[in-house]
């Protein structure tokens, strides 16, 4: 059961390194901690490569990118290669300019990567070469419904498979693939999209829980999808009168931390195909 793979993380605490975005950096520091790893951030290039040496698992978020970030994240990125360590990557943003979708394909194509996770907008970028989004958010038209849901399950391991690594697409409905199944998770909330960064969270989540399970990435994976989106349901159910989305902020990272094993096999929301 998917429980097992959040025991794991708490009995690991592997480090994770984060070269992640400006906006949501404390937030998924927080995240971390609170579903049992730890972890340290690092953009300069001077510093990554020792940083990355001494972690478990790499995440890679392009959310404020700049020349000098960029660097960085290719100098990590070929130590963790080097190391043997998962990366993560995160292309938020990717179709909404140049730079950032011609760093994320860079990236695609000079590092071994682990994950890719994204909205549907982002990840049909990267397969496509080229799209659109909505500034970091997926576009209305690309979102996964159950009436495409056929065809983007097929895009999904199609794509994982061209790619050489797992593809987590995050929205309404999450799909996790490695080319061969696909998880199809219904978990969360709609209003997790008033906060900003629980894909960034995800990502930092999700690059701890495939560093503690190294035989099984793709199950771990699916599992950060899962427990995030439970977490969303849990800290919804908890809101009080006069909650906003800084409150719900909190509550999801309250409903990981106080999550365990048989909370995450009782909520878990998936099927594979």
């Amino acid at each position: 059961m998917l429980g097992t793979y959040l025991e794991n993380v708490r009995r690991a605490v592997p480090l994770v390194h984060n070269i992640t975005n400006y906006v949501t950096v404390n937030d998924v520091a927080n995240v971390l901690l609170a579903c049992g790893a730890s972890p340290i951030m690092s953009d300069e290039p001077r510093d990554v490569a020792d940083i990355t040496a001494i972690c478990g698992g790499l995440n890679i978020n392009i959310g404020t990118l700049n020349e000098r970030t960029i660097k960085g994240m290719f100098t990590a990125g070929k130590k963790a290669n080097e190391l043997g360590h998962p990366i993560l990557l995160d292309p938020v943003g990717a179709g909404a300019s140049a730079l950032r979708t011609d760093t994320s394909i860079r990236l695609m194509e000079e590092l071994e990567l682990t994950v890719i996770r994204g909205n549907i907008s982002e990840i049909k970028t990267l397969a496509l070469g080229s799209g659109t989004t909505k500034g970091v958010d997926a576009d209305a038209a690309d979102a996964v419904t159950e009436e495409n849901l056929d065809r983007t399950v097929a895009f999904a391991k199609e794509f994982a498979k061209k790619s050489r690594c797992i593809v987590a697409v995050t929205g309404e409905i999450d799909l996790v693939s490695d080319g061969a199944a696909c998880y199809v998770i219904r978990n969360g909330r709609p209003e997790m999209e008033k906060v900003t960064g629980t894909g960034c969270q995800l990502s930092g989540m999700m690059t701890a829980f495939i560093a503690a399970n190294p035989e099984k990435h793709l199950e771990s994976a699916a599992a950060a999808v899962c427990a995030m989106g439970l977490a969303g349901e849990i800290g919804w159910s908890r809101m009080e009168e006069g909650d906003g989305n800084s409150a719900y902020r909190n509550r999801i990272i309250d409903a990981v931390y106080n999550m365990d094993a048989e909370v995450l096999d009782k909520g878990a929301k998936y099927e594979v195909r």
